[in-house]
C-alpha cells in the first residue's frame, strides 16, 4: 500500500539521501514562495516571522514530548554544543564517541585550554566508559556515517549510576525515530535532515533541573523575557525558560520550519519509522545484507564504483567513511529500492 505521506512531496525518483539533506514538503515550498514575495513587495513583518518561530518551537516540543518552555531555537548544532561546552566548569570530564559527527565533538575539544578533559571512545564502548569521574556524556543517538543507534538504555543507566549529565544529538533520529527528550538532560537537533526543515533551524531541549548550569553565552535580544523590549540596553532581563538560550533566528528559514512541522504533524513517527525501515531492510535483503531495523544502510565502496553506478542510474546518495550511504524516508517507495538494488548489483559484477 502506498504510504499516504508521500503525497506531501513532489516526485523525487531515486532520492535516497535524507541523512544528508531532507526534502521539503510541498506546503513548505508554497510558504517560502509566499514569504519571498512578501519580502520583495515590502510586506514582510518581523512579528509574523516571530510567530512562525513560535509555531515551529511548539511543533518540535510536541514531537519530542516536552513542554514548549523547555525548547530553545537556534541555527546549528555546533552553536548549542559550544554553549554547553563553554558552561562546563574548569576540570570537568566529558566522554564522547570518537567517530561521532564533529559538530558535537569539536566544541568540547576546543575547551581543553580551560582544563576540560575529553575522552573519545568507540560507540560500542560508550556506556562502559562512563565512570564516577564523568561529568557529561555527549553522543549522537543515530550515527551520521552509518545510522547505527547508540545503546540508549545502557548509556542512560550508566550516566544515572555515576551522576553524569547526558547531552544527546538527535539530528539523525528525530523525524523517523520516536523520541522522548525528557530522558536526557539536554538534546540538540539540526532539523534540515529527517524533519524536512531548512538548514539554519536547530532546537535545544533543556531539562529544567540543569538549566541553571548553562551560561547563555549567545544571548541577544531574542533571548530576552520580552523580545521586543530587549532590543536596546542598558538593562538585561533574560527569559526565565529555555528561550534564554535562543539564538536570533534567520527569519525565512523559520517560515519553512513552521510549515514543515505542521505538514507532518499528523503523520505518526512510528508509521514513518515502519515505512522507512521496511524500505531500507527490503534493499538490504536485495543486496545480501541482514535486516538492521534502521532507515540508513551502507555499502562498502573503496573505489567509488558503487557511487558512480548509483549516480548513473539516477539515484542521489552520499559517500561517507569509505562507503556509500543510502537513507530511505517519506518520499521513497519500492521503485527507489529497485533502482538502487539494480545499480548496486551492476557495480558488483566483475
Amino acid at each position: 500500500m502506498p504510504f499516504a505521506a508521500r503525497s506531501l512531496f513532489a516526485p523525487t525518483p531515486g532520492y535516497l539521501n535524507a541523512a544528508t539533506l531532507g526534502l521539503p514538503p510541498v506546503p513548505v515550498v508554497s510558504a517560502m514562495q509566499e514569504a519571498l514575495l512578501q519580502w520583495q513587495s515590502g510586506q514582510a513583518c518581523p512579528v509574523a516571522y516571530g510567530e512562525a518561530v513560535d509555531r515551529a518551537r511548539a511543533g518540535y516540543a510536541a514531537l519530542v514530548g516536552v513542554p514548549t518552555e523547555q525548547v530553545a531555537v537556534g541555527s546549528q548544532t555546533s552553536v548549542f554544543a559550544g554553549m554547553v561546552a563553554a558552561s562546563l566548569p574548569p576540570g570537568a570530564q566529558v566522554v564522547v564517541i570518537a567517530e561521532d559527527f564533529t559538530s558535537i565533538v569539536y566544541p568540547f575539544l576546543v575547551q581543553r585550554d580551560r582544563g576540560i578533559t575529553v575522552r573519545q571512545v568507540p560507540r560500542t564502548e560508550l556506556a562502559e566508559a562512563v565512570t564516577a569521574d564523568t561529568d557529561l556524556v555527549v553522543f549522537s543517538l543515530a550515527q551520521s556515517a552509518t545510522g547505527h543507534l547508540a545503546d540508549l538504555p545502557a548509556v542512560l543507566a550508566a550516566a544515572q549510576r555515576h551522576g553524569a549529565l547526558t547531552f544527546c544529538d538527535v539530528t539523525q533520529a528525530a523525524g523517523w525515530h520516536p523520541l522522548e527528550a525528557a530522558r536526557f538532560d539536554l538534546t540538540v537537533c539540526s532539523a534540515y535532515k529527517w524533519l524536512c526543515q531548512l538548514r539554519g533551524t536547530a532546537y535545544l531541549t533543556v531539562r529544567p533541573e540543569v538549566a541553571d548550569r548553562l551560561v547563555p553565552v549567545n544571548a541577544g535580544w531574542y533571548a530576552g523575557e520580552s523580545v521586543w523590549e530587549s532590543v536596546y540596553g542598558p538593562g538585561m532581563v533574560l527569559a526565565q525558560d529555555a528561550r534564554r538560550f535562543d539564538v536570533s533566528p534567520a527569519w525565512l528559514s523559520w517560515v519553512g520550519a513552521a510549515a514543515a512541522t505542521e505538514a507532518l504533524a499528523d503523520v505518526p513517527v512510528s508509521e514513518i519509522r515502519d515505512h522507512d525501515v521496511a524500505l531500507a531492510d527490503g534493499l538490504r535483503e536485495r543486496i545480501g545484507q541482514p535486516a538492521q531495523g534502521r532507515p540508513v544502510l551502507t555499502v562498502p565502496d573503496p573505489d567509488g564504483s558503487v557511487a558512480r553506478a548509483l549516480s548513473q542510474a539516477g539515484a542521489t546518495v552520499a559517500s561517507r567513511a569509505g562507503s556509500v550511504r543510502l537513507a530511505c524516508h517519506l518520499w521513497n517507495d519500492e521503485a527507489d529500492v529497485e533502482l538502487a538494488a539494480e545499480a548496486i548489483g551492476r557495480a558488483r559484477k566483475p
